[in-house]
């Protein structure tokens, strides 16, 4: 499983993680591709306490990042950075097992998957 985080995404994604008092060594990031978007499948952030029993943990310099199975072979290759533009800021996914993206950069369709959910319009 190969998720990269360049280093800024890893170093705005560290301070979620840390900076809150309840802190645990335990604690990263957990990336997950979830039904939705414009594309049919997007992608989400969240920061969680631990891993899950069966999910994936990738190690990105200091970071951990949690991946649960059904995730994973969408998120296999994945490449994650962090913008900060006078356009645009925030999280961009560069995904090799997207067949399309949306315009926003937040969803997309996988390859030869043809169980991809509907897509729903931009809102």
């Amino acid at each position: 499983m190969a998720v990269t985080l360049t280093e800024l995404a890893e170093l705005r994604l560290r301070t979620f993680v840390r900076g809150t008092p309840d802190y645990t060594p335990e604690r990263g990031i957990r990336l997950a591709v979830k039904d939705g978007g414009c594309n049919g499948y997007e992608y989400d952030i969240k920061v969680a306490n631990a891993p899950h029993s069966d999910d994936e943990i990738v190690n990105s310099g200091t970071l951990k990042v949690f991946i649960d199975p059904k995730s994973a072979p969408l998120l296999d290759g994945v490449v994650v950075d962090y913008i900060d533009s006078l356009l645009e800021s925030g999280f961009k996914f560069t995904n090799p097992n997207a067949a399309d993206t949306c315009g926003c950069g937040k969803s997309f369709q996988a390859a030869g998957d043809c169980s991809t959910p509907a897509g729903v319009p931009c809102s």
